[in-house]
């Protein structure tokens, strides 16, 4: 199905805006997402991109056809996956996203024993702590940390995860142990930051209330496991989830501060679009993650 292929090159480079992280996720060169490209605009006579050696924007050609092929593609997954629910045979590619920590921890290690199950399928995983887009990045579904904000998404909670701040016994004996949440502040926290984020905060339980403390940082970073790693380096405090760092504490590599007032808890779901007729693939393995997930943080 020559042009279904190319409808699904056309949805990636438009979700991605590169030709190149395009053929990754397709699995195929560049070159090849290129010539599908251009095979679909000689077939539509316009032209869906405007390309230059440095960007790739599509042009209001290109918008409306995306809005179009999309619907097309959902229509095609569904039919498919009744076909594949009938003959429980689920075949195709699933894309989901997790957060770095706990996707190494507990998501990666439960695409295998789902694949040996559905060996048709294949998982496209993507292990990032920025925030998803699951509709523009073109993903099936998302595990998250953190409370959601109102969507259309549908949303099945997995755990509760308890959160506590820790530092390595060099950090402690050079600066010594915070009194108070407070005193955080002539302390060197490590912190969790995303572009276009002006401020951050951490939220600690004190007398059964919830106080917020606006931090700034010496070191900050995008990337969970940077921030674990420079707490193990001696480099400051960090606000990790206890899943995360359980290791660390037991060995003493890390030690937990401020036990009295710990950081609030913070959710951990799965999302993923509602539509009419759930994706086959896409619903054997979310139901495979949500109770692997369960067993493991029971």
């Amino acid at each position: 199905m020559p042009y279904v292929a190319n409808l699904r090159t056309f949805i990636r480079v438009y979700d991605l805006g590169n030709m190149s992280a395009a053929g990754r996720d397709l699995r195929i060169s560049a070159a090849v997402a290129s010539s599908r490209i251009s095979e679909l605009e000689k077939h539509l006579g316009v032209r869906l991109f405007n390309r230059t050696t440095r960007s790739l924007k599509p042009t209001e050609h290109g918008d409306l056809f995306y809005k179009g092929a999309t619907k097309i593609l959902d229509t095609i997954e569904e039919v498919e996956g009744g076909i594949a629910e009938v003959t429980s045979s689920p075949k195709g590619s699933v894309f989901i996203a997790a957060p770095l920590g706990i996707g190494k921890k507990i998501i990666a290690p439960l695409v295998p024993s789902f694949k040996a199950k559905y060996p048709d399928v294949n998982v496209r995983l993507r292990l990032t702590d920025r925030k998803i887009d699951i509709t523009n990045e073109g993903l099936n579904a998302a595990f998250v940390l953190g409370q959601l904000p109102d969507s259309e998404m549908r949303v099945r909670s997995l755990h509760n995860f308890e959160r506590l701040l820790c530092a390595s016994p060099d950090y402690i004996a050079k600066h010594g142990m915070p009194k108070d949440g407070a005193d955080l502040h002539n302390h060197q926290c490590l912190l969790l930051r995303f572009p276009g984020l002006e401020e951050f905060y951490w939220t600690l339980q004190i007398d059964g209330k919830n106080i917020r403390h606006n931090l700034n940082s010496p070191m900050e970073s995008d990337d969970g496991d940077v921030l674990t790693a420079w707490a193990l380096e001696g480099c400051g405090i960090v606000n990790k989830t206890r899943f995360e760092v359980e290791d660390a504490l037991a060995s003493g590599q890390l030690v937990e501060i401020l036990k009295d007032t710990p950081p609030t808890s913070i959710p951990f779901s799965c999302i993923f679009p509602h539509k009419r007729l759930q994706d086959p693939k896409t619903r054997l393995l979310i139901e495979h993650m949500v109770d692997g997930c369960k067993a493991r943080l029971r």
